[in-house]
């Protein structure tokens, strides 16, 4: 190839790389610790009850996650909306699923369990487990992202769902329902899960653990390279798992062979108490977490690995 013809291409793809980078920043300066505040003290409000599966709190979950999702124009998966039910001994749940479609039948799933664990004992006069950080802080990333995707209206070559897990404080229920009845399975090329994103260990309160699945090195190094062009306020602690099923949602996912990426800032003394409240969040942390998997699910959503 000459000279003048490899200029040539160069120049052309060049307008090209300059717009989708314009839509990636307009998707990216939609995430705002404010919206964050606002949705994890809603899901880990009182009036919610702990969000417990099968129970009244979780299913007024259900709504709230739904309400936003159609208020932004973000479709349900299946025709027939966006609740997946199922029962697991007699108890009735609901996996909230949305999609962007792409221009593909490939699939990235991006997720996080919306439930906790309810009323409970009471601990220093308060038996309501509101599940701040446990896990309203990854409902609030999975949430930000898919309207950040929606606002930069660009297809994206995968289509990407957001699920929205019931029943994991039970034992990964939703995400297992799902996974063992998704048809086109075969067909998602990746999970990224959030579990507790919004705290940190107290000696290192800026902590983020980054597990993801070790024959994807490309995972890690996404995240290097953002990390040092944005600035991010975590630290990140980079995990390579040679088989991550373990821990979270993550777990039927990477058990049937699909690589995963994993946000997760590590337990804290709150942890499945009551006093895991929505005041002691990390919100900034939080949001450039956020921020920074928005960027991970359009490289997943679009980039070959």
């Amino acid at each position: 190839m000459s000279r003048f013809h490899a200029a040539f291409i160069a120049f052309m793809l060049l307008p090209l790389a300059l717009f989708s980078q314009k839509h990636i920043e307009r998707g990216y300066r939609t995430i705002l610790s404010s919206d964050a505040r606002v949705f994890v003290e809603t899901l880990a409000s009182d009036s919610l009850q702990g969000r417990s599966a099968g129970e009244e709190g979780g299913r007024m979950a259900a709504g709230y996650i739904i309400s936003l999702l159609m208020e932004w124009g973000i479709s349900p998966l299946d025709s027939d909306g966006y609740i997946q039910p199922f029962v697991v001994e007699d108890c009735e749940m609901n996996n909230v699923l949305a999609v962007i479609h792409g221009k593909s039948d490939e699939y990235v799933v991006v997720g996080a369990h919306y439930d906790h664990v309810g009323i409970g004992m009471a601990v220093d006069g308060d038996s309501c487990y509101n599940g701040a950080d446990d896990n309203a802080s990854g409902v609030s990333a999975v949430l930000q992202i898919a309207r950040a995707v929606k606002k930069m209206r660009r297809i994206p070559r995968r289509g990407i769902i957001f699920a929205f897990w019931d029943g994991e404080e039970k034992g990964l229920l939703g995400s297992r329902h799902f996974v063992e009845n998704c048809a086109f399975l075969s067909h998602v090329s990746a999970y990224m899960n959030f579990d507790m994103i919004g705290r940190g260990p107290i000696d290192n309160p800026k902590h983020l653990t980054y597990f993801y699945t070790a024959s994807y090195p490309l995972f890690g190094d996404w995240l290097k390279e953002d990390m040092a062009v944005r600035g991010f306020s975590f630290i990140p602690d980079y995990r390579a798992w040679d088989n991550p099923t373990g821990g979270s949602d993550n777990a039927y996912f990477a058990k049937n062979g699909i690589p995963i990426v994993w946000y997760h800032t590590e337990g804290h003394p709150d942890y499945h108490r009551p006093s895991d409240t929505a005041e002691k969040i990390d919100y900034e942390k939080m949001n450039d977490i956020t921020r920074a998997a928005f960027l991970c699910t359009w490289r997943l959503a679009n980039e070959k690995y």
